[in-house]
């Protein structure tokens, strides 16, 4: 595998009123490059904290994050991050907030016009040029996060960090989103770092899906590799025999909190279904 991005023994401590609290412990993972990564786990579990590591805005307890065989020690444009608040300048129009990130990256190195014309290709990417002289209260939630989107690929980078970037969004929006997303990373072939609670999204985007140990000291659980031919159609996914079963894979982990490959003889088909059946019921029932 050619690693764009490794996290080697990753651990992290943070001080509180209460002491020393041990977010991670040993956190291990190579991804390549232009793959898309997934990490999913229980509320707490410090999927956020590796994010933040990644991303340079966090320095690890022990440990350290490497990126194209150089370790990670502050925020850098190869390494863009989208939130799930989409953290646009009310005053700014869309292609103002986007041109913030392009002048700030390219303001040495490329002319006005290259700038103007590289704003505009990012805003075509996610489909906002006919918005760009809109202010953000002017614009619905999701277009705001194509523009927060839009802003991250502006500056060129070689791995996009997302931190639940549709979590806040009504299930339509955020599935126009995900296939826009799938779409991009297709034309550019971006590696992607993505936290999400949604399993379907997890395995719709993912070519892995991390599973985080419920913390203190929280530990990868599980890695799952998605088997699942690209480009993906979500309707076409729906009864496919593998959907399904990463699906069920990711569910049983969190249902069941530690790692979905454990000792234990495997589940059959028919114990991983009553398993799934029974999580729903617990979920419907509250």
């Amino acid at each position: 595998m050619n690693t764009h991005l490794e996290l080697s023994d990753i651990g992290m401590n943070f001080k509180t009123p209460r002491g020393t609290f041990c977010a991670l412990d040993g956190i291990d993972l190579k991804v390549a490059k232009g793959e898309f990564i997934s990490l999913i786990g229980h509320s707490g579990c410090g999927k956020s904290t590796v994010l933040n590591l990644v991303a340079g805005l966090l320095k690890a307890t022990r440990g350290g994050v490497i990126v194209n065989g150089r370790q990670v020690t502050e925020p850098g444009p190869e390494r863009a991050m989208v939130f799930q608040n989409h953290s646009l300048l009310p005053w700014l129009t869309v292609f103002e907030n986007v041109a913030l990130a392009v002048t700030k990256v390219f303001g040495k190195t490329k002319t006005r016009a290259e700038q103007r014309a590289w704003i505009e290709h990012n805003l075509e990417l996610v489909h906002m040029t006919h918005a760009r002289d809109k202010r953000p209260n002017e614009i619905s939630g999701g277009m705001k996060q194509r523009v927060g989107i839009a802003r991250a690929l502006a500056m060129q980078p070689e791995i996009l960090l997302l931190d639940e970037p549709f979590g806040a969004l009504d299930a339509l929006t955020r599935a126009q989103l995900q296939d826009s997303l799938m779409e991009i990373q297709a034309r550019l072939g971006n590696t992607i770092l993505m936290v999400t609670h949604d399993v379907d999204e997890a395995v719709l985007l993912s070519d892995r899906v991390v599973m985080l140990n419920v913390g203190p000291g929280a530990r990868i659980g599980s890695i799952l590799q998605v088997d699942l031919p690209r480009p993906r159609n979500r309707l076409a996914l729906a009864e496919n025999p593998a959907y399904i079963h990463a699906r069920a894979e990711i569910l049983r982990f969190l249902y069941d909190g530690h790692s979905a490959h454990n000792t234990a003889a495997p589940a059959s088909p028919v114990a991983k279904v009553s398993r799934l059946q029974l999580l729903r019921r617990k979920v419907a029932n509250g």
